[in-house]
């Protein structure tokens, strides 16, 4: 896969969230154990940071070929019907990620004042609901920086807490990454740039030269 800037988004969210992680949670032991104080927001947002951590890192993964994977039965086939067995995983891989970001979409848009798509398992059309764009987080203050989300999204009132559409949209964002990333890989599968799209015995070999290392 050729380099360019689709190739850093998860690598650059993910160095941000964790310095920002390592950052607050710093600043909180100091608060505590120094000042004999406490950051109250810190706590509710190094969670929802960290779930920013997971779902990101799950597109890194599938990017990386970090997903692990059971090969015992592919490697007994021929290099052909590998690659055909590799394509209908992936194809269920797309197809899986495509029903996770429909269902991420579907559980936002509300928070946003958007429509949700209908239909069970495809989107058949939109639905009007009722907006939730004044849902607001339990401690996080709202940064000087993102007020202009009153007038968008909750009729120019004043937010007291961080609305809960910003901490939210990581799931159609990391479900639609999620996808691309699939996408990406079925294509350079069926280029044969690679030969699937699992880590498997690559792990494998990590997990010893680690040991080694270690023993050394």
């Amino acid at each position: 896969m050729q380099d360019s800037w689709t190739d850093k988004i998860e690598e650059t969210l993910i160095a941000v969230i964790l310095g920002l992680m390592t950052i607050i949670t710093f600043a909180n032991v100091i608060a505590r154990f120094v000042f004999n104080s406490n950051i109250l927001w810190a706590l509710e947002l190094t969670v929802f940071m960290f779930a920013w951590l997971v779902l990101l890192g799950a597109s890194y993964a599938v990017k990386k070929r970090a997903h692990l994977g059971v090969d015992a039965v592919i490697n007994l086939v021929s290099p052909e019907l590998r690659r055909i067995l590799g394509l209908i995983s992936v194809a269920c891989c797309i197809i899986f990620s495509f029903l996770m970001l429909k269902g991420a979409w579907d559980y936002f848009a509300p928070y946003a004042n958007l429509s949700p798509t209908s239909g069970r398992w495809l989107p058949t059309g939109f639905e009007s609901v009722r907006g939730q764009g004044w849902y607001e987080t339990q401690d996080i203050p709202v940064p000087f920086w993102m007020r202009w989300l009153e007038g968008a999204f909750n009729d120019g009132d004043a937010y007291e807490k961080l609305p809960k559409l910003v901490p939210y949209i990581v799931l159609p964002i990391s479900m639609a990454l999620l996808l691309f990333r699939f996408i990406q890989a079925a294509i350079a599968l069926w280029r044969g740039e690679i030969e699937s799209v699992i880590a498997s015995h690559e792990a494998e070999e990590a997990v010893e030269e680690a040991a080694a290392n270690l023993r050394g």
